[in-house]
């Protein structure tokens, strides 16, 4: 049986998205992996499940382009919800998220952002606003929960950052049992922000959602910006809010590539 899907990307961030509600698909680290290997599978970030949800109106597993499977993804939810062209409360393991289709993409409430030590989770108790740690020059990160852990560095230039180097060497320190997203950040006013990140399991990425929402509360934790921010990634833009104690609020664009099927048989060695 030949399986449909839809590749889709949110600025560069991309995904194959199946369609397991109605018939269950047997997806696993296995085949994810090889369905987003861009030289003899698809070709994706992340490889996106959509499944039953008995707590909201549908499900969304998250697999990254390692197979390791995530808890949430803030430019897969903007591709989903406007994939599925109306309002939904999308549960995934990271908690349920809201999506609302707008022109040209989406804007999702994300959840309430977590500081505790326990939560993000690090390995021991520490100030998670400012973490008493480095990494040569990457120093003093803000620690978030976004529905996946995040470690935010603010630099004079984010560009200039070896992320490629320090970016696995961060993600699988064992202050991480879980391992990390690594966000380095540059203050371009008091609006906007310069982003990169390197995403555990899929390494440099055009484009985080849940990085730039972690990135925006942690520069609005410092008091380095207002309440919204505009978050500049390498594939385009994301207007991020955090109203008083409030949820987050991501919008931005979201498109459709193309769509096709494949055959399981054809993975079926895949390792």
């Amino acid at each position: 049986m030949r399986v449909p899907f839809t590749k889709m990307h949110g600025l560069g961030n991309d995904f194959v998205v199946l369609d397991g509600r109605e018939t269950p698909l047997a997806i696993g680290p296995e085949l994810a992996r090889a369905l987003a290997d861009r030289h003899t599978g698809i070709g994706c970030d992340q490889v996106i499940v959509l499944v039953p949800s008995a707590n909201a109106d549908l499900g969304m597993r998250i697999f990254n382009a390692d197979g390791g499977e995530v808890e949430s993804c803030g430019n897969a939810s903007r591709a989903v919800t406007l994939l599925l062209g109306r309002p939904a409360r999308i549960e995934t393991l990271g908690g349920i998220i809201s999506g609302e289709p707008e022109p040209g993409g989406a804007a999702i409430d994300m959840g309430k952002p977590r500081f505790e030590w326990q939560d993000i989770p690090l390995a021991y108790a520490m100030d998670t606003s400012a973490m008493p740690v480095a990494w040569e020059d990457l120093e003093s990160p803000c620690a978030v929960n976004v529905g996946n852990p995040h470690a935010v560095f603010f630099v004079p230039d984010c560009d200039a950052v070896d992320l490629a180097r320090l970016g696995p060497l961060i993600e699988h320190d064992p202050l991480f049992p879980e391992r990390v997203n690594v966000n380095v950040a540059t203050l371009a006013g008091s609006e906007r922000i310069r982003l990169r990140v390197w995403e555990r399991g899929a390494g440099l990425t055009r484009a985080c959602g849940t990085g730039a929402c972690a990135t925006a509360v942690a520069a609005i934790r410092r008091g380095l910006t207002g309440r919204e921010v505009t978050v500049e990634l390498p594939g385009g833009s994301l207007r991020i809010a955090w109203p008083m104690a409030g949820a987050v609020r991501m919008s931005g664009s979201a498109s459709e590539s193309f769509r096709g099927s494949f055959d399981p048989r054809d993975f079926a060695t895949a390792a």
